[in-house]
């Protein structure tokens, strides 16, 4: 199963971490949505959409990446990390995805370490997350997401 993973991860890199804890699971490549690069996604068995919680939402560039990009009827997953509180969540792309006819298989969510605004005057939250028992959690959701999308088969 060949899998995109289109994620933006700056402050602290808690949603790159875990998108690297995920990669060695199976045929997996990143795209950052914030390079300018050509994407096809339709060469895409599954397709997932990654950030970190901004404002209680996803980052607005997953957003209108996936509002450009994501093909119609591709099956979808959505992997997340927040600091204080999850906030809407991935809602913004899942409601894409509905309205492109795309099954959704899932989200992973954790929390990330967090110095955001007035979190920094406390020495941030969250402090030492994503942590392992976190990255194997994620691992397991992507092998999930891989039976899923190839019926328990693998290709």
């Amino acid at each position: 199963m060949k899998t995109a993973i289109c994620y933006y991860s700056r402050h602290h890199g808690n949603t790159l971490k875990v998108l690297e804890a995920m990669a060695p699971e199976g045929a997996l490549d990143l795209i950052d949505v914030t390079t300018r690069q050509t994407v096809r996604l339709d060469d895409y068995d599954c397709i997932g959409f990654a950030s970190g919680i901004y404002g209680f939402e996803f980052q607005k560039a997953v957003v209108a990446f996936a509002r450009q990009y994501l093909p119609e009827g591709k099956p979808v997953f959505f992997v997340y990390t927040y600091g204080g509180a999850k906030g809407t969540g991935a809602k913004a792309v899942a409601d894409i995805a509905r309205e492109k006819h795309c099954p959704i298989l899932g989200e992973f969510s954790c929390k990330g370490y967090d110095t955001f605004g007035p979190f920094k005057m406390v020495g941030g939250i969250a402090k030492g997350h994503p942590d392992a028992q976190d990255l194997e959690n994620a691992r397991r959701f992507y092998r999930e997401i891989q039976e899923s999308c190839t019926g328990g088969s693998e290709t």
